[in-house]
């Protein structure tokens, strides 16, 4: 299936209340680990811990500063 095809029948979902509890239980709990998770590594006290972060931020292309 094409990444159309899964959008168009995610929007329809969406329209029509049909997307199931655990689909949105997932993506809460992803976006909540992700937020804790760089929020937690962002302010660590340890420098080690924060410059390793951060370099991987910049591997990934993700902006940080």
């Amino acid at each position: 299936m094409s990444t159309v095809n899964e959008t168009a029948s995610l929007l329809v979902q969406l329209k029509t209340g049909t997307v199931p509890w655990a689909t949105v239980y997932a993506v809460t709990a992803a976006v909540v680990v992700g937020t804790l998770l760089i929020g937690a590594v962002g302010f660590a006290g340890s420098e080690v811990l924060h410059n390793a972060a951060h370099d991987v931020r910049h591997g990934l292309s993700f902006p940080c500063h």
